[in-house]
């Protein structure tokens, strides 16, 4: 898996532990890519560590049942998406803006504490499966592309379609995964999907429920 100037072509390559950035609603694919502003101390503190190291990320959702631990932080999802640091700036008014490039996805283990550290970090073990190349021929580009232009135009959304057709299947599937507009239910649901094919079906599913619920006439939004 490219990231960057770095390509990851198997799990030895990626550290035992990470720091953790628990955000709600987030969703990072392998090869997709994601920009981020930093403003919280703690998180600031985190993408510095980072880029004076692997310059990698543990993203994830806080559990999707609310509950939390002793000190009041969140309970984490058990699976979430290890992410590169790829591009970094400062704000000049105390953000740092970054973005970050998906590797792979990651299943959550123990959580190091280490009271001098404000930041979350865990031990990972990586799904060794997305640094390689998936089976694409089994995805139905066709029936994917189909759903979403209906859940655009039932939307009143403008897309640059030309892009979406000539995407990598790979690249099609993951990125419309990271842009629809879902819960964190459901964004949990497509990543935690074990294939391109499975999350490409998981993907078409969501929207054709979503068609069936969306009044007639509700738009005004815009996904480019």
């Amino acid at each position: 898996m490219q990231a960057g100037n770095r390509n990851y072509r198997s799990a030895d390559e990626l550290p035992e532990s990470v720091p953790i950035f628990p955000l709600s609603g987030a969703l990072l694919l392998p090869g997709g890519r994601m920009p981020l502003n930093i403003f919280e101390p703690r998180y600031l503190e985190m993408v510095e560590a980072a880029m004076a190291g692997e310059r990698l990320i543990g993203m994830i959702q806080p559990s999707l049942d609310g509950s939390r631990r002793a000190d009041d932080e969140p309970m984490l999802a058990p699976v979430g998406c290890l992410g590169r640091i790829i591009s970094f700036a400062e704000s000049g008014d105390g953000r740092y803006l970054i973005t970050l490039n998906g590797v792979c996805r990651f299943r959550l283990g123990e959580e190091l504490e280490k009271p001098s550290r404000p930041y979350r970090r865990a031990i990972i073990t990586p799904f060794a499966a997305d640094l390689k190349d998936d089976d694409r021929s089994a995805v139905d580009r066709e029936a994917l592309i189909g759903a979403f232009r209906d859940f655009v135009d039932a939307n009143d959304m403008e897309v640059d379609w030309p892009s979406v057709e000539q995407a990598s299947t790979q690249t099609l599937v993951n990125v419309l995964s990271m842009m629809s507009p879902y819960g964190p239910a459901e964004k949990q649901a497509l990543l935690e999907a074990p294939d391109l094919k499975t999350r490409a079906q998981t993907l078409i599913a969501i929207t054709e429920l979503l068609l069936a619920r969306v009044p007639d006439g509700q738009g005004g939004n815009s996904l480019q």
